[in-house]
C-alpha cells in the first residue's frame, strides 16, 4: 500500500515519532506545523497555523493525502476553551483535506485524560474510574476536548467515507525540543542542573505517585501503533490505548534516572514538591551551564516543561493502563520504559541538548 501521509504536528513529542515510524514503512511523509524546526529528517515539512482556516487551506491546497495523523493540541486557560480551539483546529484540518477525496484513514491522538478528565479534574478531585484504564470504558459525564476532536472525526469519517482510529498514550518519552508537555527532558534538564549545582534530584510528586504502579509511552511504540492501525483493515475504526507493556514504581526507578546523570537522590519526604517552582529560578543556571558546555539550546523553557511533570507526578491515584484492544488484534510492540528514558537522555547528550 503506497502511503502520502500527512502528520499534523510533527515536530511534538507524538508527531516525530509517527514520522519515523512512517519512514520506516517506507510513506511518503508530509509534516504540517508552524514551523520546520526539530522536523525528523526526510519529512516535507508544511507551513501553517491550525488556528487559521485560510492558513490551513492554502497550505494543503493540491496535497492528496491517503492517511492523515492528528498528533498535536493547543493548551488554552479553560476547558471551554479547549474544546473551542482544539475540536475547531481538527475540523478546520479535516475540512482543508476533504476537496481532494483522497483520505482513506485518520488516526487521532488523545491520551488518558480521556479517562481521568482534564487536568484540574483529576489532580484536585483524584476521581477515576477503575484501574486499569480499558478503551470499553464509557466517557466522564464532564466536559473533555479529547471528546470533540474526536467527535469530529466521526463526523468527518461519516462524510468523507474514510476509517479512523483513536490512540490513548499514557505520558509520552520521547525527544522534541519546544515540546509543551515533555516529561523525559523535564527530567534530562532538571537531573543537569542538580549536578551542576550540587543540590538533591528531590521526587517532585505524591505519594501515590512514589508508590503506586504506573506506565508510560515511548514515543516509537506509539508511532509503531498509529502505522498499525492506520494499515490493517481488521484494526480500523477503534480506540486504542497504548503504552510500552511494562509497569513501574517511581520509588524504582527515580534512583535508576539518578544514577545515570550521577546525581544525588531524594524521595517523597511527605508532600509534594512542585518541579514547576524548584526550577523557577534556573533559567540563569542553565545559561551559564549553555555556555560552559556550548550546549544547543539556550532557552530552558524550551528544554522543559515542569508544569506538565508536575500535573503528572502530583495526582493523587494510581493509574495503569489496559492495552486489550490492540493486543487481542496482534499488536505486540514492547518497550522498557527505563530503556526507554536512557535512550532519550543519551540521543540528548549526543546532541548536546544536556551535558
Amino acid at each position: 500500500m503506497e502511503i502520502v501521509a500527512l502528520v499534523v504536528g510533527a515536530t511534538g513529542i507524538a508527531g516525530r515519532g509517527v514520522c519515523q515510524e512512517l519512514m520506516q514503512a517506507g510513506a511518503r511523509v508530509y509534516g504540517l506545523s508552524r514551523n520546520g524546526e526539530e522536523l525528523a529528517p526526510g519529512v516535507s515539512h508544511i507551513a501553517a497555523d491550525l488556528m487559521s482556516a485560510a492558513s490551513v487551506e492554502r497550505a494543503l491546497a493540491g496535497l492528496k493525502p491517503t492517511h492523515v495523523y492528528l498528533t498535536t493540541w493547543s493548551r488554552q486557560a479553560t476547558e471551554e476553551d479547549n474544546i473551542k480551539v482544539n475540536g475547531g483546529a481538527v475540523r478546520t484540518l479535516l475540512s482543508a483535506v476533504a476537496p481532494a477525496r483522497s483520505v482513506r484513514h485518520v488516526a487521532l491522538v488523545t491520551g488518558l485524560k480521556h479517562y481521568l478528565g482534564p487536568f484540574d479534574a483529576y489532580v484536585k478531585a483524584g476521581t477515576l474510574p477503575l484501574i486499569p484504564v480499558r478503551e470499553e470504558q464509557p466517557r466522564l459525564d464532564i466536559p473533555n476536548f479529547y471528546y470533540a476532536q474526536e467527535d469530529e472525526v466521526y463526523a468527518a469519517a461519516a462524510r468523507d467515507r474514510f476509517t479512523w482510529s483513536m490512540h490513548r498514550p499514557h505520558t509520552i518519552i520521547g525527544k522534541a525540543i519546544g515540546n509543551a508537555m515533555n516529561m523525559g527532558s523535564t527530567l534530562a534538564a532538571y537531573a543537569s542542573i542538580c549536578k551542576e549545582t550540587g543540590a538533591k534530584f528531590k521526587f517532585p510528586g505524591s505519594a501515590a505517585q512514589w508508590n503506586g504502579l504506573t506506565d508510560m509511552t515511548d514515543a516509537h511504540i506509539l508511532g509503531k501503533q498509529l502505522v498499525w492501525a492506520s494499515t490493517n483493515d481488521f484494526a480500523k475504526n477503534n480506540a486504542y490505548n497504548i503504552v510500552n507493556g511494562d509497569v513501574f514504581r517511581w520509588n524504582w526507578m527515580w534512583p535508576r534516572l539518578a544514577k545515570w546523570f550521577g546525581v544525588e537522590w531524594e524521595g517523597f519526604t511527605g508532600e509534594v514538591a512542585p518541579l514547576e517552582a524548584a526550577m523557577a529560578g534556573d533559567a540563569p543556571v542553565w545559561k551559564r551551564m549553555v555556555e560552559k558546555y556550548r550546549l544547543a539550546e539556550p532557552n530552558l523553557a524550551r528544554v522543559a516543561s515542569p508544569w506538565h511533570t508536575d500535573l503528572d507526578l502530583s495526582r493523587p491515584i494510581e493509574v495503569m493502563t489496559d492495552m486489550a484492544a490492540s493486543r487481542q488484534l496482534g499488536f505486540q510492540a514492547y518497550q522498557n520504559t527505563e530503556g526507554a528514558f536512557l535512550d532519550l537522555f543519551a540521543a540528548l547528550r549526543a546532541d548536546r541538548v544536556i551535558p
